[in-house]
């Protein structure tokens, strides 16, 4: 049967509408985000260590060092009562990140590690493209950050690591860098008298600050590296606090020692 020549122009004008559609550019992803980033509140310790430095083995146990862990809203509701019966001692919960963020299950895991005899503590995850470090620490303070001298309680944490949203380095010199985290650990001892204790993977660190060496001697160094040995640390530590060894562990998967008894773990807490 004959085609109407009307149709063959209508199949044309629709074929030219479809080409010019596929050929526009995607819609932007929200700043400081890319097409494959995950929602902005679930970044959480080590998010990057695997991508970016692998794991090669795990530790021998050593009765100097006291088992840990940290935990997101990523675990949910946790099992204190059957890590504190594993062995673990003290435990840090996420708490906020940027200032847009809050753990909705803190409360649980901040508290239900204290309740089973823990000595906990909680940590910030840094967006340093999002805010400045002071309004960050601020933010985080108001929000489950803030210490006690209840010798239970551990200073915060500033998380600074890859950008689980975009940029490695949040768009950010490595002179920028260093200055916004010396405005967050400036603004939280400000606000607590207590110094934060600085998470970071070496190589991270190298990348997006040049390896500056300038925090060491205030601030106590939370390694994260998955292998036998926490390696090379960042310039400046000659040793460090605590170190996150595997994102694998039993429980939760997040497992850390800290280098020391529980003593010295207490002896943190206490400042």
């Amino acid at each position: 049967m004959p085609v109407h020549r009307s149709r063959i122009r209508a199949l044309a004008t629709a074929g030219a509408v479809l080409l010019a559609l596929l050929s526009l550019p995607h819609p932007a992803g929200a700043a400081g985000s890319s097409p494959t980033a995950p929602p902005r509140g679930s970044a959480h310790m080590g998010m990057g260590v695997l991508d970016h430095d692998g794991q090669d083995g795990l530790p021998t146990a050593r009765s100097t060092q006291t088992e840990g862990v940290d935990v997101s809203s990523h675990q949910g509701n946790v099992a204190w009562t059957t890590l504190w019966n594993s062995g673990v001692r003290w435990a840090y919960a996420k708490a906020t990140e940027g200032t847009y963020y809050t753990n909705p299950y803190h409360s649980q895991q901040y508290g239900g590690s204290y309740d089973v005899g823990m000595i906990r503590g909680a940590y910030h995850f840094g967006t340093p493209d999002t805010a400045s470090g002071s309004a960050q620490a601020d933010y985080f303070v108001a929000r489950g950050g803030a210490w006690s001298a209840d010798g239970r309680t551990l200073p915060g944490v500033l998380d600074i690591e890859w950008n689980p949203y975009g940029d490695a380095c949040y768009g950010k010199s490595q002179s920028a860098m260093v200055s916004w985290i010396r405005d967050f650990l400036d603004r939280y001892r400000e606000r607590t008298g207590r110094s934060a204790v600085l998470y970071t993977a070496t190589s991270w660190w190298k990348q997006c600050t040049g390896d500056y060496a300038g925090f060491a001697s205030t601030t106590p160094l939370w390694i994260a590296r998955y292998a036998s040995t926490a390696g090379e640390l960042p310039a400046g530590w000659s040793t460090y606090t605590m170190w996150q060894y595997t994102s694998t562990g039993p429980t939760v998967g997040d497992h850390d020692r800290f280098n020391g008894t529980v003593d010295r773990v207490r002896a943190l807490a206490t400042g």
